[in-house]
């Protein structure tokens, strides 16, 4: 009566197998105990009886006699042909009494029911990591995560595979035609579930929803790989470094960055990355493909993180907030970057000269420093920089561009975030402060200039004349002494000037601009500098001391022209 009922009470232990009779379950135990006579010359692998071999062989041969008449999909053996028939014609499915989910295969029904009724008792455990199975087969499957071994060889280009049935899969791409196209972009594919999947981008269906946080995913085995998120478990450890993951596969691309190994090559340049991902979007770079186009303005991106990225900027919404500051981001990687500031963990280390950073981007950024390389080159001028941001910042000279603005005072800047610099003088925000004196700074790259001064460290000698400078931008300044070039020139008198800054003073002589006003008597000055020095007459202050005879001065002008009366008298 168990035939046609279907009811299958006998399992075998060692692979989850189910059936109707003792008897039958008696003949299949044999395969788990025989010696497996008939190999197979392909691969060498080793089957109990010859049809089972008979039917192996036609993996490697890619014969599919058994044909559905509906859809055309061809199989290998006609038991799975039967099963696929009853998507087509509606047959009732295998379905759990438990919850009405239903299978088309008996096998995955017998497995499933075991979620609810609990499982053989027996166990069998991972000496590895402790990982607990309910059959002998599948703690073999699991071994191989730990032993990295691929059995399983595909004959006709040597790849190897973990598991059969990633292998089977895998021989579809040299036995199949893609004849499944999508409609909407036009990508083929070997199977019509394939596209279906597929599809999905493109009409945005999520199935998949995660009972902790409410993710949707377009995929089962995504949202699986999210759920293990939430356990927090992180059961695949590194040996090199003791960091964990979730996933093996985490796990593998991890390893990469111990080896060194970067396997995948871009035909165009030759440059190599360590994951397949990654030399994907590269390639988007030469072919100039920008399929992910945002609907507010229309501006395109390579890949679709930076269109995501982008999107915020129309939204505003940053949601991940850091809880050491109070910081906010629009991204969850963003904010563990920012995290790292606070630990003051620093993992990348520059293998020429020891130096650790925070980020693997100013690593890279970094080497370029000792190899010398500026691939980005501005084809106004020349011009040739490390980073791709420093040359489009540069550009900004040429265009003169100035898109973002201050809402306090009207300054415009070339870049966002000189204008946050800038706006820190409104708010007198200084969250840089030196340990040495207790002077607070704007910018962290102004606190390193000035500690400089307490260390006495400098670093930048000139070539011509042996004078030393504490930061390089103070030597190419020096250089202008010896060379004479004067590179800023007034528009309204022709005067010109070494520096920049010296140029923007001189132009208020022109405008009459006084913007600084000392608040005792009213009077107006040019420079900041010029109030601060007027300010000493109020305050009676005398800060410039002789260090021949102790005379204080207001000014340091003063100073300079006292100490002449002492240089003169030990002349005579």
């Amino acid at each position: 009566m168990l035939i046609h009922t279907g009811e299958k009470p006998h399992t075998c232990d060692q692979c989850e197998k189910s059936f109707a009779l003792k008897g039958s379950l008696n003949e299949h135990m044999k395969i788990h105990t025989v010696e497996k006579l008939h190999t197979c010359d392909q691969c060498g692998k080793r089957f109990t009886h010859k049809i089972t071999l008979k039917k192996h062989i036609k993996i490697h041969t890619g014969e599919k006699p058994h044909t559905c008449d509906q859809c055309g999909k061809s199989f290998t053996r006609k038991e799975t042909l039967k099963d696929h028939l009853r998507i087509h014609t509606g047959e009732p499915l295998h379905t759990c009494g438990h919850c009405g989910k239903s299978f088309v295969h008996a096998v995955s029904l017998n497995k499933h029911l075991r979620s609810h009724i609990g499982g053989p008792q027996r166990s069998f455990n991972c000496d590895q990591c402790g990982k607990k199975f309910s059959w002998a087969q599948s703690l073999k499957e699991h071994m191989i995560i730990h032993t990295q071994e691929k059995p399983h060889v595909c004959s006709l280009c040597g790849k190897s595979f973990s598991r059969l049935y990633t292998l089977k899969i895998h021989q579809k791409r040299h036995s199949s035609v893609k004849s499944h196209t999508c409609s909407d972009c036009g990508k083929s594919f070997f199977t019509d579930g394939q596209m279906k999947l597929h599809q999905r981008i493109h009409t945005g269906e999520k199935p998949y929803k995660c009972s902790q946080c409410d993710s949707r995913f377009s995929r089962v085995e995504s949202l699986k790989t999210h759920e293990k998120i939430h356990t927090g478990v992180k059961l695949h450890m590194c040996g090199q470094c003791g960091k964990s993951f979730t996933l093996i596969g985490n796990l593998n691309e991890h390893m990469k960055i111990h080896s060194g190994e970067k396997p995948h090559a871009c035909d165009q340049c030759g440059k190599r990355f360590t994951h397949k991902g990654t030399l994907k979007k590269h390639i988007k770079i030469h072919t100039g493909e920008r399929p992910h186009t945002c609907d507010q303005c229309g501006k395109s991106f390579t890949v679709k993180e930076k269109l995501q990225l982008h999107m915020n900027s129309h939204t505003g919404e940053k949601p991940h907030t850091c809880d050491q500051c109070g910081k906010r981001y629009t991204l969850i990687g963003t904010l563990n970057e920012h995290m790292k500031i606070h630990t003051g963990e620093k993992p990348h280390t520059c293998d020429q000269c020891g130096k650790r950073f925070t980020h693997k981007g100013t690593l890279k950024k970094h080497i370029k420093i000792h190899s010398g390389e500026k691939p980005h080159t501005c084809d106004q001028c020349g011009k040739s920089f490390t980073v791709k941001g420093d040359l489009q910042l540069h550009m900004n000279s040429h265009t003169g561009e100035k898109p973002h603005i201050c809402d306090q005072c009207g300054k415009r800047y070339t870049q966002k975030g000189t204008l946050k610099e800038h706006i820190k003088i409104h708010t007198g925000e200084r969250p840089h402060t030196c340990d040495q004196c207790g002077k607070s700074f704007t910018q962290k790259f102004f606190l390193k200039k000035h500690i400089k001064i307490h260390s006495g460290e400098k670093p930048h000698t000139c070539d011509q004349c042996g004078k030393s400078f504490t930061v390089k931008g103070n030597l190419k300044l020096h250089m202008n002494s010896h060379t004479g070039v004067k590179p800023h020139t007034c528009v309204q008198c022709g005067k010109s000037f070494t520096l920049k800054g010296n140029l923007k003073i001189h132009m208020k002589s022109h405008t009459g601009e006084k913007p600084h006003t000392c608040d005792q008597c009213g009077k107006s000055f040019t420079l900041k500098g010029n109030l601060k020095m007027h300010m000493n007459i109020h305050t009676g202050e005398k800060p410039h001391v002789c260090s021949s005879c102790g005379k204080h001065f207001t000014w340091l002008h003063a100073l300079k022209v006292h100490q002449k009366t002492h240089t003169s008298v030990k002349a005579v």
